[in-house]
């Protein structure tokens, strides 16, 4: 009784929010665990990086760092969500093999793509004014963040408030059109 690992079901939803550093994922997270129904978690790769411990790292060794911790930070979402866990994921698909590594791993069809969208003049103040961000950080993302061109909804956080894009977000997700960006995505670009 005790020794059998319980059956999850099938694979939970993962709701992926791309967007540059100060573009407002975070926010539209907190909004969506507010207003889904069910059970859903909120993965951020920033959680993940702020768990490191030990000393500073060189800066000719940080990209492998950050590469490391982003790869384990995508086998984590994909078995919180292989376990039968909806996922909201906050993380920039800043470099390519991000958005590929992402393909192999989740389930396409229970992935939603969210382009979150800001001008860069925004994100430049946001950084400012926060003063908790490397300021230039979204300025570097920026053209890379939403390169591969294809999301399933795009909302602007320039116009719209966190509630109003988990709205929009939470419609896209109940309207769900097949096929979706990831299955997309993953046919054009695997």
């Amino acid at each position: 009784m005790y020794d059998e690992i319980p059956d999850t079901g099938g694979p939970g939803t993962v709701i992926l929010l791309n967007g540059t550093s100060s573009s407002g994922k975070s926010s539209i997270a907190a909004e969506l665990l507010r207003i889904l129904d069910g059970t859903w978690f909120h993965m951020p790769v920033d959680a993940f990086h702020a768990m490191r411990g030990g000393q500073d790292i060189a800066d000719e060794d940080l990209q492998a760092e950050v590469d490391r911790t982003a790869k384990g930070f995508h086998r984590a979402v994909a078995g919180m969500a292989r376990a039968g866990n909806n996922v909201v994921v906050d993380h920039p698909l800043s470099r390519r093999w991000r958005l590929l590594d992402l393909l192999d791993l989740l389930a396409p069809e229970k992935t939603l793509l969210v382009g979150v969208r800001c001008p860069l003049p925004e994100l430049e103040r946001r950084e400012r004014e926060r003063g908790d961000r490397q300021v230039g950080l979204a300025a570097m993302q920026y053209d890379a963040v939403h390169a591969h061109g294809l999301h399933d909804i795009d909302v602007d956080t320039s116009v719209l408030g966190p509630r109003e894009c988990a709205g929009l977000v939470r419609q896209a997700l109940r309207d769900l059109a097949r096929p979706t960006a990831f299955e997309t995505l993953r046919r054009e670009l695997r």
